[in-house]
């Protein structure tokens, strides 16, 4: 149970942790053009997410799966730009096979960002558990701050008129940050 806890933390931790927050910023964008009503297939792209995270993980840690770290550090961001595109141009993003894909592949790339950190930690006879646990405590610091921003846009539109902008403006935020990244790993 104490690896089970230590590990749920610690992914909890690798999508709040202010020193990194990629997970955070994807996350948020991904979240943000949406509503309530949408919450389901939304809750099933961070889903999603956190599979292709984990696929990464287990890649990585029982295939020795590697990419180049300058290629994925720079991927990284590029794919929180990418995920900012449907706010900008105030488009909702369509649920299809290929948006799931992308949110896949996505999740991919930002767990072998995370993966040989990852496999330089885990003892070999508590690798199942560990990836669980630690894939489960990421999916839910995902699903508390999808649940915060689709709180927040709800508070912000039956209170104000101002819900597109302020989609639009934490878009633009979380977009020129990503640049910013993509430019310092360039």
């Amino acid at each position: 149970m104490e690896t089970f806890n230590f590990y749920f933390s610690l992914g909890f931790q690798h999508v709040t942790d202010f020193n990194g927050l990629d997970h955070f910023y994807f996350i948020i964008a991904l979240a943000l053009p949406f509503g309530f009503k949408q919450a389901q297939k939304l809750l099933w792209w961070a889903t999603l997410f956190t599979l292709g995270h984990s696929l990464s993980l287990i890649g990585n840690y029982y295939a020795s799966v590697a990419f180049s770290a300058y290629w994925i550090e720079l991927l990284i961001p590029v794919t929180i730009a990418l995920s900012c595109l449907p706010i900008l141009v105030q488009q909702t993003p369509k649920t299809n096979g290929y948006a799931s894909g992308l949110t896949l592949l996505f999740g991919i790339i930002h767990g072998f960002g995370f993966g040989r950190f990852f496999s330089m930690m885990v003892a070999p006879e508590d690798a199942g558990t560990s990836l669980f646990s630690f894939a489960l405590g990421v999916e839910a610091a995902q699903i508390a701050i999808v649940l915060c921003v689709l709180l927040l846009n709800f508070i912000i539109g039956m209170t104000t008129k101002w819900l597109r902008l302020w989609r639009t403006l934490i878009g633009i935020v979380i977009f020129l940050l990503a640049v910013i990244m993509i430019v310092e790993r360039i």
